[in-house]
Order: C-alpha cells, then structure tokens, then sequence
C-alpha cells in the first residue's frame, strides 16, 4: 500500500471515501472495533491534506469522537501534541481530527 505521504490530493480523497464507506460496511455488521480502526486511517489520510501551519500552538481545538477541548502544544508532522481538558496527561491526535471552535477567545 502506498503511504499517505506519497499521494496525491486525488488519491488521498479516494481513500478517504474507500475507508469511510468500509467503516460504514464494518459497523453496520456489527464489527465496532474494525470500524473504528477504519475510521482513525481516515483522520490521517485526512491529516495529509491540512497544512500543519493552520494548527497553531496554544491554541484549543475539539476533536472529533472525544469530549472536551484539547490545547495543542507542539506539532510533530501531521500530529497534533497537547492535552484535553482536565487532564495533565499528554496525547496526540493526527491533524485531521482536529476541529475549530465556535467562540474561542
């Protein structure tokens, strides 16, 4: 398999749809856990198509499928490193999960 990196704009689109409509398939016969990992191989495909730029540290942002609001503090590649709210334990989440506020200050 060709590594996200490697695609092109058009290439990582068709994937992103290919994992998505799996993931549907997956979890409607009822393999959740298999879903799920179709799902996070979307969020980085997804994550080659965002400018790292665009994510700023310091800044918070939501996440898709967590609660909560997660403050970035360091990018390395297409992650995202920082901590979710009420919580002092560091994780990283791929770009593409990553999602804008509506009122931030």
């Amino acid at each position: 398999m060709q590594r996200y990196s490697d695609m092109t704009k058009d290439e990582l689109y068709a994937e992103m749809q290919r994992l998505i409509g799996e993931a549907r398939k997956k979890e409607q016969a009822g393999f959740i856990s298999e879903a799920n990992i179709l799902e996070q191989k979307y969020y980085m495909a997804k994550s080659y198509l965002l400018p790292p730029e665009e994510i700023h540290k310091g800044q918070s942002y939501g996440v898709a499928g967590e609660k909560g609001v997660f403050t970035v503090r360091y990018l390395n590649g297409v992650f995202a490193w920082g901590t979710l709210e009420g919580d002092e334990e560091e994780v990283g989440f791929p770009i593409g999960r990553l999602e804008p506020l509506n009122c931030q200050s």
